[in-house]
Order: structure tokens, then sequence, then C-alpha cells
């Protein structure tokens, strides 16, 4: 993966937008990593991918707390800012 600095990644920008259809560019400011950038389709893809996987988290969450007896009202009632 192509590292650049963010004063790099600035002057070098059209270039870069050139190079990320091949492989990601990794923007760094002062030696530590802010950001990669990456063509849209891969960003996505990780958007989707983090997406389904939270999904299926809550999903997962939801069978257990309904196993644990958590009803919607007892949920509401944790959740109100009322004491």
């Amino acid at each position: 993966m192509l590292t650049v600095s963010a004063n790099e990644a600035k002057t070098r920008f059209g270039e870069l937008l050139d190079r990320i259809q091949c492989e990601p560019v990794q923007v760094t400011r002062h030696g530590r990593m802010v950001g990669v950038m990456v063509p849209p389709q891969d960003y996505a893809a990780m958007r989707a991918f983090y997406a389904d996987r939270l999904n299926g988290i809550l999903g997962k969450t939801a069978l257990v707390a309904e196993k644990a007896g958590m009803t919607e009202e007892a949920l509401d009632r944790l959740l109100s800012d009322e004491s």
C-alpha cells in the first residue's frame, strides 16, 4: 500500500485518485495514519459488510434479551430519563 503525507496527498490528489483504482493509499500526518483512500466500490463493500455484521449482532442480542425476559415495556422503563 502506498503511503503519502497529508501535504503530499493535497498536492498529488488527482494522481492519487487514479492510483486508488489499483491499491488503497494510506495518508499520514506527523507520521501517524489519518486516513485511507479507497475506490467507492470498496468503500460500499466495507460498509455493507459491517452493516450485515452489526445486524447479526443485534439479532443475537435481541434473542438473548428475549430469553432473559426483557420486554419492550421493561426496556422503555430502563431507558427512560425518569427514575
